[in-house]
């Protein structure tokens, strides 16, 4: 199985790199989590269904042009299937050293995710968020997933629904499919780590 990249000039890049065996398995995981098919986005992508499939196998490399055309129709940052570190063979699958999560999400409105899951090929993943001082979620948003979240440090300022909460150090809350909101008016980081399911990033 080949592990290369290739930018659109056809030139290498991370040559022999061992995430690769991961790509394929989240790239299926994320295309079944938004109930697409590899049809629709073999469609979208202008490519064969047998190449995507290919390449949800680990038997084809994608190029950075495809990868970022996956992201773009799979709704992710690109970061998400390109950020793959380095992984000793036998942590791969089972470890995510901090120095190696994968960052998620533009965070543009103040909140920088990182993904503690080894990968999305399981029914859950696990995200580690940090909601900057004075940020907010700007429109509230709604999403067809069971969440947990544990808050590590600081507070946050949380709708879901129609109810509001102020959670701390050590609180833990819920959200199944609701529309919810987040704030953090606060001069501290919150920090606080999500269980997710199904996977979503």
């Amino acid at each position: 199985m080949g592990e290369n990249f290739h930018d659109s000039h056809g030139i290498t890049l991370n040559s022999n790199a061992p995430h690769s065996a991961t790509l394929g398995a989240d790239i299926r995981a994320l295309r079944k989590a938004r109930g697409l098919t590899l049809t629709e986005i073999a469609a979208r992508l202008d490519r064969s269904v047998g190449w995507l499939s290919q390449v949800e196998r680990d038997l084809s490399d994608p190029s950075i042009s495809d990868l970022r055309e996956i992201a773009s129709c799979l709704g992710v940052p690109m970061s998400m299937l390109f950020a793959h570190s380095a992984v000793p063979a036998d942590e791969q699958g089972y470890v995510v050293r901090a120095s190696s999560r994968r960052p998620m999400g533009s965070g543009d409105e103040g909140l920088i995710e990182e993904l503690l899951s080894p990968d999305l090929t399981d029914d859950f993943e696990m995200v580690h968020s940090t909601f900057q001082p004075k940020s907010r979620m700007q429109t509230p948003a709604a999403r067809p997933t069971q969440e947990v979240g544990y808050m590590v440090s600081g507070r946050l300022d949380l709708t879901i629904g129609d109810s509001r909460f102020t959670v701390g150090p050590g609180d833990s809350f819920r959200i199944r499919n609701q529309p919810y909101q987040w704030a953090n008016p606060y001069d501290e980081p919150a920090v606080a780590v999500w269980v997710i399911a199904p996977p979503v990033y």
